[in-house]
């Protein structure tokens, strides 16, 4: 009996004092340097080898305590894998908790308005948590992947930012864009003003990405809108720089000459009647908005006052003295 006691005692001391040894272990910060760190637990990983990933990546000292803790704790049936952020006083608690929780580590991305899908591809090429599979497609075989087959990729996406788990491939994201972009240009689309000079929303599309390059403050959009549509009308010239530039690609160096403006491109505005071929640029929701819904208004010219803002005007005459006022003389 006084041996069957003391086994008992033993038994319980030993139980008191793992339990305090766990509580210590779990509440202990693990002193992560620097103050965060990224790690990755790879797929269809065991406990034991989550815990080596750990101690290889130099989060534990040691495996056993760790499964100890998580086996106690009956967690080691789900902890998952994916890319996490560890802030410097996280403890081995809350570790747990992360893994088992799936807390991975998003990326993210963000497409600007008014950038052209040659930079929108290289921003994708440099953010490192996407999953990279289309550096040597042409925009054309991107867009099979992507789209519907449409041969050119300008101004299909939509500009937002975009969050997803890290290793996502680029045609995913691409494609979500893609996605967004031809449902809220058709909503757009079936709620627009009558008589407009469009007859496809992808020209409605076109007009906006104009619209977008040629925007310097938010509330002209509407009537630079507007003096477009009146252009189209009467069948006058866009005369619109963006398409120059967007035509002369590589070749534009930050100034457009006479002789470019004389250049005939598909994209030259200058000696082209109508829109371009293609939209030249990647329109925001606003910019599609001001296409389908622009300003009333005489308007035909309008030009830079060199602060985003513009001076419109309904005849030639007029125009070209605030060309004097905020160009020749600024």
């Amino acid at each position: 009996m006084k041996k069957l006691r003391l086994l008992i005692w033993l038994a319980i001391m030993g139980i008191i004092g793992l339990s305090a040894w766990m509580v210590y272990y779990a509440k202990t910060p693990l002193n992560i340097r620097p103050d965060a760190q990224e790690i990755t637990i790879q797929p269809n990983s065991s406990l034991r080898s989550i815990a080596q990933q750990l101690v290889k990546q130099g989060v534990l000292k040691n495996e056993w305590s760790f499964i100890v803790l998580a086996r106690v704790l009956r967690k080691e049936s789900y902890l998952q894998a994916g890319d996490y952020t560890l802030n410097k006083n996280i403890n081995p608690y809350q570790l747990l908790l992360s893994l088992n929780h799936g807390k991975s580590t998003q990326g993210s991305i963000t497409f600007i308005e008014g950038r052209t899908f040659k930079q929108m591809r290289e921003r994708l090429a440099k953010n490192k948590a996407i999953k990279h599979s289309i550096q040597l497609l042409t925009d054309a075989e991107v867009m099979q992947l992507v789209g519907k087959g449409e041969p050119h990729a300008e101004g299909l996406f939509f500009p937002d930012t975009f969050y997803f788990d890290r290793n996502t491939l680029d045609t995913i994201i691409l494609k979500r864009s893609y996605e967004i972009m031809q449902t809220k240009l058709a909503k757009a689309w079936e709620a627009r003003d009558a008589n407009l000079p469009y007859k496809t929303p992808y020209q409605a599309l076109i007009m906006a990405s104009i619209i977008e390059k040629e925007t310097g403050q938010a509330s002209e959009r509407a009537l630079i809108a507007g003096v477009f549509v009146n252009r189209l009308r009467i069948g006058m010239r866009l005369q619109t720089d963006p398409t120059i530039i967007y035509g002369m690609g590589d070749d534009f160096n930050g100034n457009i000459r006479r002789k470019d403006l004389l250049k005939d491109t598909p994209y030259n505005t200058y000696t082209r009647n109508g829109l371009p071929p293609t939209p030249i640029a990647m329109p925001g929701l606003a910019s599609i908005q001001a296409a389908l819904h622009p300003a009333k208004t005489k308007a035909l010219y309008f030009v830079g006052k060199g602060d985003g803002s513009h001076a419109f005007s309904s005849n030639l005459a007029e125009h070209n003295r605030a060309v004097v006022k905020y160009q020749l003389k600024r």
